[in-house]
């Protein structure tokens, strides 16, 4: 009797107390057009992503600052910024080299191999999105 109490005892205490699978976004992702792909890291307490791979690569053309569009887009932009807005959500401002425009942004972990990424206007009413895949 006391060896089942005991057992149900250390097998309740494992349970409970086993650790959560902690997926977040840190990591490297693929954009689904399959052009680049961008490294998510913490930055404070918020998360930043830049360009890590360019399928072509560019110079940022569409830059709003004149004097920035020799520079190549690669290494050279932090391509968004987010802070936690929910469980597995974020928000903030993603740049979008094609156009040279930053956009209000919204990010979710849908699980911890795709992550919906979202550049937005007028405050949210419009917004334009895609599904990245975690890069191997």
């Amino acid at each position: 009797m006391i060896g089942k109490a005991l057992f149900s005892l250390v097998l309740f205490f494992t349970v409970t107390t086993a650790p959560a699978l902690a997926v977040g976004p840190e990591g490297v992702w693929l954009r689904a057009s399959g052009t680049s792909k961008i490294k998510i890291f913490k930055c404070g307490s918020a998360y930043c992503g830049d360009l890590v791979w360019l399928k072509s690569p560019l110079k940022d053309i569409h830059n709003p600052d004149k004097a920035k569009r020799t520079r190549p887009l690669l290494g050279s932009r932090t391509v968004l910024g987010m802070k936690e807005d929910g469980k597995n959500a974020w928000k903030g401002k993603v740049y979008n080299a094609e156009d040279g425009k930053t956009y209000t942004g919204k990010m979710k972990l849908i699980d911890q191999n795709r992550l919906s990424l979202k550049g937005c206007v007028l405050g949210g009413l419009f917004c334009k999105g895609e599904e990245w895949a975690r890069s191997k």
